[in-house]
C-alpha cells in the first residue's frame, strides 16, 4: 500500500498472482491524493471518500487484472470470512470458503516453494455489478500455511 492509503487488507498470493480484500482509507492531506482530486475536479476530502467501502482486487499478471467495490459489506462479514478461512487452514485438507455470491476460495494442500506445508488457492470472484457479470478466476502458487495463519491473525486484529 502507498503512504496515501491505509485501512485493513487481506493479501493472498504472490508478486504476480494475488487476491486483495481491502477497505482502503485515503488521506486527503497526501499530495498524491490532492493532485488526483484536483485532476478529477473535486475536493481532496470528496475524492478520499469515507473509507468504509470494501473492495476486492485481483491480479494474475495476465487476464484477471482489476477489481471491484463491495458496497454494503460490513467489517463483521469480512471478519467472519477470515475466521472461517483461518479455521479451515487448520484442518490440513482441501476446503472451500465462500463470502456470499461474490467470492469463493478453493484450497488444496500443496508443498510450498521452500518445501514446507502450504496451500494453493483458486480464487473465484463475481462482481456484484453489473448483474450477470462473469466470474473471474485465478490460481496462486503454493503459500506457506504458517504465513497465511499469521497474516489472517494480523488482519483480524486490524478489524477489531
Amino acid at each position: 500500500m502507498s503512504t496515501a492509503m491505509g485501512g485493513p487488507g487481506l493479501f493472498i498470493g504472490g508478486d504476480t498472482t494475488f487476491m486483495l480484500l481491502v477497505r482502503p482509507r485515503l488521506d486527503p492531506a497526501d499530495p498524491g491524493v490532492r493532485a488526483a482530486a484536483e485532476q478529477a475536479g473535486v475536493s481532496a476530502e470528496e475524492f478520499a471518500g469515507p473509507g468504509d467501502v470494501w473492495a476486492l482486487v485481483l491480479d494474475d499478471g495476465f487476464e484477471a487484472d482489476g477489481g471491484f467495490e463491495l458496497p454494503g459489506v460490513r467489517d463483521a462479514e469480512v471478519d467472519d470470512f477470515a475466521e472461517r478461512l483461518q479455521a479451515a487452514l487448520g484442518t490440513g485438507g482441501p476446503f472451500t470458503v465462500e463470502a456470499g455470491s461474490v467470492l469463493r476460495l478453493d484450497a488444496r494442500p500443496k508443498t510450498d516453494a521452500r518445501g514446507g506445508e502450504g496451500y494453493e488457492f483458486t480464487v473465484h470472484a463475481t462482481p456484484p455489478e453489473p448483474e450477470g457479470a462473469p466470474t473471474v478466476s485465478l490460481t496462486t502458487a503454493a503459500l506457506p500455511t504458517a504465513g497465511l495463519l499469521a497474516d489472517l491473525e494480523e488482519f483480524r486484529r486490524s478489524l477489531a
